[in-house]
């Protein structure tokens, strides 16, 4: 826990909830032991809907649909989700999820290894969601960025690792250790990007948010 658990409940105490079948995806993810983003950062995507208006949204980690799906909902009309997934279990879940929303319009669903599919893809993007496995995300930043509109978003979600980011890579297990690194890597890389300004939040399990610069902002 990054946040006093007792702040973290109260703050969700606050949050209006989503529509009824967003709530109970999320219960059924769950249920299902699949992993969904956290309350806190929902409410944060949701005011960054209102706030930013994307058109276009790449989301680099599709799961069941569930952020993808909120994000629509809060997203203007006619906003088109571009998302990526390689798990095969996880695929048809997720195609089945947005013909139940009645959201398959809406979103594309792009199968395989983001590091591949991410190079064929032509931008741009208003906003683009990382969600994927922890330690490739330096691995798609490159590309991310060249698919990021200038003015653009980059929300990144868990990058503290539920506090592990601070601690030295002999605190933590030898099997998150290259996790560790990575996503250490992935940190400095961001706050230290020429074309972004970066911002981290401990916010669920760690959010940053990135601009890109204009050149001439550079």
């Amino acid at each position: 826990m990054i946040v006093d658990e007792r702040m973290v409940a109260f703050i969700n105490s606050l949050d209006k909830g989503n529509t009824v079948f967003l709530e109970n995806l999320e219960r059924e993810a769950l249920a299902a032991q699949v992993p969904v983003i956290r309350k806190e950062t929902q409410s944060l995507l949701k005011f960054l809907m209102r706030f930013q208006r994307p058109a276009r949204i790449l989301e680099v980690g599709t799961a069941v649909g569930f952020s993808a799906l909120l994000m629509l909902e809060y997203a203007p009309l006619g906003c088109h989700v571009t998302t990526i997934e390689k798990d095969e279990k996880r695929i048809p879940e997720a195609k089945e999820n947005f013909r139940r929303a009645g959201k398959e319009g809406a979103v594309t669903l792009l199968e395989g290894d983001a590091a591949d599919l991410l190079k064929e893809l032509e931008g741009p993007f208003d906003l683009v969601f990382m969600d994927a496995a922890k330690g490739q995300y330096p691995r798609f930043l490159p590309e991310v960025c060249r698919l990021l509109a200038p003015g653009g978003l980059l929300v990144s979600d868990n990058v503290l690792q539920d506090g592990d980011v601070i601690e030295s890579r002999f605190a933590v297990t030898r099997r998150n250790r290259t996790i560790h690194a990575r996503m250490r890597e992935y940190l400095y890389e961001l706050t230290h990007h020429p074309r972004l300004e970066t911002c981290v939040l401990p916010v669920g399990d760690g959010v940053t948010m990135s601009v890109k610069l204009a050149v001439d902002e550079a």
